[in-house]
């Protein structure tokens, strides 16, 4: 039976793999898609991937909450160092 670290290092090297394989995958994908839209005509906005303003998405209530309460947290800061 294996231990659990020479199954992490099986993991590690079957993921280094993994990810060799997809890279090769990759470019023959591109290279498929690209040859379909040249044969098609299609264009980049076809897709809708071209002309539209990126709009900056809303900040998460986790990050409005600490960016409200960093004036908090500075007020209590100089009133704890005035109790000094």
């Amino acid at each position: 039976m294996s231990t659990y670290r020479e199954l992490q290092e099986q993991i590690d090297q079957l993921r280094a793999q993994a990810e060799e394989v997809r890279m090769i995958e990759l470019a023959g994908v591109i290279m498929e898609i690209k040859t379909k839209m040249q044969e098609y005509g299609i264009t980049g906005a076809d897709l809708g991937l071209m002309g539209k303003k990126r709009v900056m998405k809303p900040m998460p209530a986790a990050m409005e909450a600490i960016a409200s309460s960093a004036p908090v947290e500075s007020e209590a800061t100089a009133v704890a160092e005035e109790k000094l």
